[in-house]
């Protein structure tokens, strides 16, 4: 096949990330080293913005510019949650060729996958010559055929960090609120949630249980649980999926939840998992609790930068790049691990047809057989993702002073 000229365009979509950017800064540095790209132009609010004609020219944005989205979290071109129509596709293709648009780059996690396969079997089915390539991006990690995605790492390290925090915390406030429930993002996969666990450096260190929605929530168990860690301890951490759902594929505290564009129910916008667990203990148990809810800021916290999650965002946005120029699409970018001691990551290519909603989940081997707890297997995958280690907190002694009265 012929190498294409004409203009690239670029599109966010989905839950922003704190490497989103990152992406999208490599595929414009690499995008100015082939001169088959005459202009570069970004989607405002991704697949909505092509339908409306809202186009930003990054032709000859700032280098400095670029170089900053590297460290910038949130999406810059702003982003949306659109499921293509069958009667969207004449509008969106007078747009595309109106900018005689030859190269189709889409950064998001498995329903924008869906809307790459959907634009590349629509211009084959048309005849329009379309290089069509997704670029992976979701703090969720549950992208098929990936070894991780850009973003997890980063927002892994947020919730390893916080759960050693507010674990300290707890351990301080113990006479006050026995149990804290952190609520952590993850609709069907407990990838994040998991991160929970990896600033845990002994058995008493937050936290003490972890529910993932790999694993059928019974409430009375976890009840069980909580009051057993409390004898043990004194005190309680948990970290539960917001994905967390009963043996009927209902979400826990959630009566009823509304549904987004792709029908994936938003568990998010009500009170949610924690709050509804954290009054169950306070009821039902007698012990003090609270819910912490991170909220977006668990996805996009610049302060919780992963090096390595930054370097690979960029990596796979670049190879998106180079490989539509190559003629060859239709695929998304991977990352590939090394089985190396050392940990390494190299760029590889799953076939959209194949990824499009597909879901990853937590390998039973990541979950204690109990499924309150995260193995040490998970711990050896997703350490190296987080970038340096976390700081180790200072432990006194302990040592009493001897009673004299």
């Amino acid at each position: 096949m012929a190498t294409l000229r004409g203009t690239l365009v670029i599109g966010q979509s989905g839950g922003p990330t704190a490497v989103i950017n990152a992406s999208l800064a490599g595929m414009l540095s690499e995008a100015r080293q082939h001169s088959e790209i005459e202009r570069v132009y970004g989607l405002v609010n991704g697949i909505k913005g092509a339908l409306a004609e809202n186009l930003s020219d990054l032709t000859n944005e700032d280098a400095d510019t670029i170089r900053a989205l590297e460290r910038t979290p949130g999406a810059a071109l702003g982003s949306c949650r659109r499921k293509l129509k069958a009667d969207d596709y004449d509008r969106l293709f007078q747009v595309l060729e109106a900018h005689d648009v030859r190269y189709f780059l889409y950064a998001g996690g498995n329903d924008s996958m869906d809307t790459c396969h959907r634009m590349r079997e629509e211009a084959n089915r048309r005849g329009y010559a379309l290089q069509v390539m997704g670029v992976p991006k979701t703090i969720d990690n549950d992208l098929a055929f990936t070894d991780h995605c850009p973003g997890y790492g980063t927002a892994a390290r947020f919730i390893a960090q916080t759960t050693q925090d507010t674990g300290l915390d707890l351990f301080a406030l113990r006479t006050f609120v026995q149990v804290c429930i952190t609520e952590i993002m993850g609709r069907n996969a407990g990838w994040l949630t998991a991160a929970a666990i990896l600033g845990k450096q002994r058995d008493g260190d937050a936290p003490h249980l972890v529910y993932v929605p790999e694993r059928v929530f019974d409430e009375e168990k976890f009840l069980s649980d909580v009051e057993r860690v409390y004898k043990q301890l004194g005190f309680v951490s948990v970290a539960i999926s917001e994905g967390a759902h009963d043996e009927k594929g209902e979400p826990i505290g959630v009566s009823s939840a509304p549904t987004d564009a792709f029908g994936h129910k938003v568990v998010a916008l009500g009170h949610g998992v924690g709050h509804y667990l954290a009054d169950r203990v306070t009821k039902r148990l007698r012990l003090a609790a609270r819910c912490n809810r991170p909220g977006t800021i668990q996805r996009v916290s610049s302060a919780h930068y992963s090096q390595v999650d930054i370097d690979e965002a960029v990596v796979v946005g670049a190879a998106a790049v180079r490989q539509a120029i190559s003629g060859d699409d239709g695929y998304m970018v991977t990352l590939v691990r090394s089985p190396e001691a050392t940990y390494s990551c190299q760029t590889g290519l799953a076939k959209l047809a194949d990824v499009a909603n597909a879901e990853r989940f937590l390998p039973d081997g990541f979950i204690t057989p109990d499924g309150t707890g995260i193995t040490a297997a998970f711990r050896d995958y997703a350490l190296p993702l987080i970038g340096e280690p976390l700081p180790a907190p200072a432990r006194l002694s302990g040592r009493m002073v001897k009673r004299i009265v």
